[in-house]
């Protein structure tokens, strides 16, 4: 399948029959105009296979198809592998048809309203391009030899915008620009004036404020793209939740931290969508909550359990196994599951780090084992399970602190250690005045 006025022959390939029939089953060809797609939506309803050449341009025809009624099954390319015989778009079709009437072929997992996923991953597109327009911004100041980034921690927080907006206006003048800084800045006046003295050229002068122009243009479609996600997501709120305000965060620190970034909406909006908060999760902020609900929705019935759900997200590990031996150096491929959502989650584990709870207890005793790499990956795995648990049991989650984890693993490792030295046949002792002898030899009777 392709898009319309293309110069190469692209476009929806169907086959029909049944069974063994599908080998010699007719094919025909159709174009990707609406008026054809619409077509082959009033065709059979049953024992038909498509094929098509782009992922991207086969979303209109499965939309049209399920608002006709149809059961659509997206498959991936993968099951075709290794079919026999030449590979053709006609044989492919062919043999769709065939896997799909026998019921082998299997459909990939999609979210039964995509219209949030595609406006949330528009608005990262245009983050990312935001990202773009602020690395001009810093290499305009740069080449003027204006450190603001000396100046500043952030280029586009209250203070750098600030100095930035002055400069493009006209302002020249160090000590003034200095004035513009936050009364919390650690840097003095005169610091600051030292930071701001630059050469001024018109070029370069001229790039700052084409690129400052871009990037406001570009936060105010951000904002707009943000307001209707917000609105989108409030449409397909809860009934008995669309009126009911957040509930208390349970950490009064990131509570605080939300507030500071003005989240607030965002968190009242989500928490409305899903029926439960994902940001009370140590790591999940509310746009790492946002990614996992845009992107998988809030109906995890698709997935029978946990463990297919971390899967999915290509975080459970993959080892090759042959006569029931895991093959070493051999490890399965990543998969075609969800990266979005895994990498917000080995962000989120990386925040961690330093965290006082129990997942980042878990996390440093990991890295001191495995290695920070394993360690990210099982705490990323660890909070796609609490993500699970609520969304699709309701389950809440309350962090038992870093002390008592600490204090948990150490009562494992003394039961560990006892149940050693029975089968070694000594006995721990609690206290002993001498080292030596904290393990002794039991007697034989």
């Amino acid at each position: 399948m392709g898009e319309a006025g293309e110069s190469r022959a692209l476009g929806v390939r169907t086959a029909t029959g049944r069974g063994r029939e599908a080998e010699r089953a007719p094919v025909r060809d159709d174009d990707t105009a609406i008026a054809a797609l619409g077509r082959l939506a009033a065709g059979p309803r049953r024992g038909v296979g498509g094929h098509g050449e782009h992922a991207s341009v086969l979303d209109p025809l499965h939309e049209l198809l399920e608002e006709r009624g149809f059961e659509v099954l997206l498959a991936n390319a993968r099951q075709l592998k290794n079919v026999p015989g030449r590979k053709t778009d006609m044989a492919d079709c062919q043999w769709l048809q065939r896997l799909h009437s026998c019921g082998l072929l299997r459909g990939s997992f999609r979210p039964h309203e995509s219209v949030t996923r595609s406006l949330h991953r528009q608005l990262q597109n245009l983050v990312l391009q935001r990202g773009r327009y602020v690395e001009w911004m810093q290499k305009c100041l740069d080449q003027l030899n204006v450190q603001v980034h000396r100046a500043v921690s952030d280029l586009t927080g209250l203070a750098g915008m600030r100095i930035v907006r002055a400069i493009v206006k006209g302002e020249r003048d160090p000590q003034q620009l200095a004035a513009l800084r936050h009364k919390r800045c650690k840097h003095s006046a005169e610091q600051f004036a030292e930071f701001l003295s630059g050469n001024w050229r018109e070029d370069h002068l001229f790039n700052l404020e084409s690129a400052l122009a871009l990037y406001d243009g570009l936060q105010e479609q951000i904002e707009i793209s943000e307001r209707k996600l917000r609105d989108e997501l409030q449409r397909q709120a809860c009934e008995e939740l669309r009126e009911q305000d957040r509930p208390k965060h349970s950490s009064p620190a990131k509570a605080k931290a939300i507030r500071g970034w003005g989240e607030q909406a965002a968190r009242r909006t989500l928490y409305r969508y899903a029926a439960v908060d994902l940001t009370r999760i140590n790591g999940l902020s509310t746009g790492a909550a946002q990614t996992i609900l845009t992107e998988v929705g809030a109906d995890l019935s698709a997935f029978p359990s946990e463990r297919h759900f971390t899967s999915w997200l290509g975080l459970a590990p993959r080892h090759s196994v042959s006569g029931g031996k895991t093959l070493a150096g051999k490890k399965g491929g990543r998969g075609m599951g969800a990266t979005r959502i895994a990498n917000v989650l080995r962000m989120a584990a990386t925040s961690l780090i330093r965290s006082s709870s129990a997942l980042g207890a878990a996390l440093r005793r990991k890295a001191r084992h495995k290695g920070m790499k394993v360690a990210v990956f099982a705490t990323a795995r660890k909070l796609a399970v609490l993500v699970y648990r609520m969304l699709a049991w309701g389950q809440d989650y309350v962090d038992e602190g870093q002390e008592a984890y600490e204090e948990r693993h150490r009562e494992s490792t003394f039961s560990c250690i006892k149940r050693t030295a029975n089968e070694l046949g000594y006995v721990v002792l609690p206290k002993h005045p001498s080292p030596e002898a904290i393990l002794t030899p039991t007697s034989p009777g």
